[in-house]
């Protein structure tokens, strides 16, 4: 299964995590994979590249994790991008939850 965790702090996204393998269907098969995939390097790449919003990231096998580290008007846009992507996700849970979780953590 697909984990997919948002923090939250003040109702406002400050990052996410996504680890895990969907077993959808064999290797190179994989749809709801390959969508979680897609999804998540468009909002990350769309933070680091296009926004050049200050952002850790944090890539190892099966895992991504990437979190906002300031304020502004480039986080601020960041901000958005985790939005969608938690949009995306919860739309794919909607269909796939047996593949795919999306959760809300609140941080300190």
């Amino acid at each position: 299964m697909i984990k997919a965790q948002f923090f939250e702090k003040q109702g406002s996204l400050t990052g996410v995590r996504v680890s895990g393998h969907a077993g959808f269907a064999d290797f190179g098969q994989d749809i709801v994979c390959a969508s979680v995939t897609s999804a998540v390097q468009m909002a990350v790449n769309g933070i680091t590249e296009i926004l050049k919003a200050p952002c850790k990231v944090r890539a190892e096998e099966n895992c991504i994790e990437a979190l906002l580290s300031d304020q502004g008007e480039a986080v601020q846009a960041a901000v958005l991008l985790l939005e969608a992507l938690r949009l995306q996700l919860t739309l794919l849970e909607e269909d796939y939850g047996k593949y795919v979780k999306v959760i809300v953590l609140e941080v300190l």
